[in-house]
């Protein structure tokens, strides 16, 4: 392979044709990034891709999972058993594995037109496919959504690090943003390496979890039904299953469109298998009473361990969740609004800070209103309406090309 500036360049292509260039320029920090075009032929049924040529993927395989997962697997998690016992054990389990299907669905549409369009984030595919309207809505849901969801983790991690540390929750919420913020502003890299190391801690305690409830199982526990709360059961398992706003940095983080598209399977197939035990294990255990932060039943059973584990999971989960969220909100505002990244950042973290200080730390309500509003609007109504915009004109296409043209005039 060609050699430039003494650094061996390889190239990655993928099974839907060739990408066409890529142009490396060094950045700060020496890292080298991808600027991707990616051209579509008049009547393409799929991505048609040329060549990139990529000096380095900036995370592996195994990072990009950890981000997508430890985007997800957050304050939902905690929140899926309470929600899930207003309904019953099978009902549950119906509606997060239609709800994981669904997400599922609408993560392939992002990353599609994402990879498309060299990488671009979710507001710039709303805009260039729905116009400047469509744009500032997704982007504005996207803010609504990260706004909620991280004012809602400061919070909750507050009340963690007071319960750990014994001081106050404002200080405990101050020492979580602070950190979390830094690993935020430092990127991809920073966050993928994190979560990376967190999530197998994570993974090793929903296990652990797991095993320490089994032996207080009763399968009667959880075996009734109440449809009353399928609308409950269903917006907690939205929030849960939303990593969408991610997906763009990760593809970009990859360099290829047929790897992220395997660590985008698995990123929605793990965590839904994580909640189904983790809920079924908290509703065959406490049945209707499941408390309202799953972990903090926990206690009752085991006492001091029970305390520790049940504080060490909702600490990993909601850091992971925060640097998810905040990353992409900070590249969303850098490619939609043109921002620059420390502006960005501060526009991302600042604000649901700020907040917090000011009194408003409900941590159930705030993560509520996120869910029902920003992430039901960016993750399903939005890109369900951009597959169905392009369908639509796809098929004018089609037609217009078949249509007889006139005779010309004698």
């Amino acid at each position: 392979m060609p050699v430039s500036n003494g650094v061996e360049r390889k190239r990655v292509t993928t099974s839907h044709g060739r990408y066409y260039s890529a142009r490396i320029a060094a950045q700060r920090r020496k890292k080298l990034i991808v600027i991707q075009n990616i051209r579509r032929r008049k009547g393409s049924k799929g991505l048609r891709t040329s060549p990139i040529t990529l000096e380095k993927a900036r995370i592996s395989e195994r990072e990009a999972l950890a981000v997508l997962v430890g985007t997800q697997i957050g304050a939902g998690v905690l929140g899926l058993p309470y929600a899930a016992a207003k309904v019953g054990l099978i009902p549950a389990i119906g509606v997060l594995i239609g709800v994981m299907a669904l997400m599922l669905g609408t993560a392939f549409i992002t990353l599609r037109f994402s990879a498309e369009m060299g990488g671009a984030q979710m507001s710039t595919i709303a805009q260039k496919k729905l116009g400047k309207a469509g744009g500032w809505l997704m982007y504005l849901s996207i803010t609504l959504m990260s706004f909620g969801a991280l004012l809602a983790y400061v919070a909750g991690m507050g009340q963690v690090f007071s319960s750990l540390f014994g001081v106050s929750e404002t200080v405990g919420g101050v020492i979580f943003w602070v950190l979390a913020s830094i690993v935020v502003y430092h990127g991809l890299e920073a966050s993928g390496k994190t979560e990376l190391i967190m999530s197998y801690v994570m993974l090793a305690l929903f296990v652990g979890v797991t095993l320490m409830l089994v032996p207080h199982a009763r399968l009667e526990n959880g075996l009734y039904a109440d449809l009353s709360g399928l609308l409950s059961i269903t917006g907690v398992a939205i929030f849960a299953l939303g990593c969408h706003t991610i997906i763009p940095d990760v593809y970009k983080g990859l360099g290829s469109y047929e790897k992220t598209k395997r660590v985008v399977v698995l990123a929605f197939l793990i965590p839904t298998a994580i909640y189904a035990v983790f809920m079924a294990s908290f509703l065959l255990v406490f049945g209707r009473g499941t408390p309202e932060v799953a972990t903090q039943g926990l206690e009752t059973l085991y006492g001091r361990i029970g305390w520790l584990t049940g504080n060490l999971i909702p600490l990993l989960a909601i850091t992971t969740s925060y640097i998810g969220i905040a990353l992409a909100q900070q590249s969303n505002s850098e490619e939609f609004v043109r921002l620059k990244r420390p502006l960005a950042w501060g526009l991302t973290v600042i604000p649901p800070a700020l907040v917090y200080f000011a009194g408003i730390r409900n941590f159930a309500d705030v993560l509520a209103f996120a869910g029902d509003t920003g992430d039901m609007l960016a993750f399903i109504v939005l890109p369900l309406l951009i597959w169905g915009v392009e369908k639509i004109r796809g098929l004018r296409a089609r037609a217009e090309e078949k249509a007889p043209r006139p005779l010309p005039s004698p």
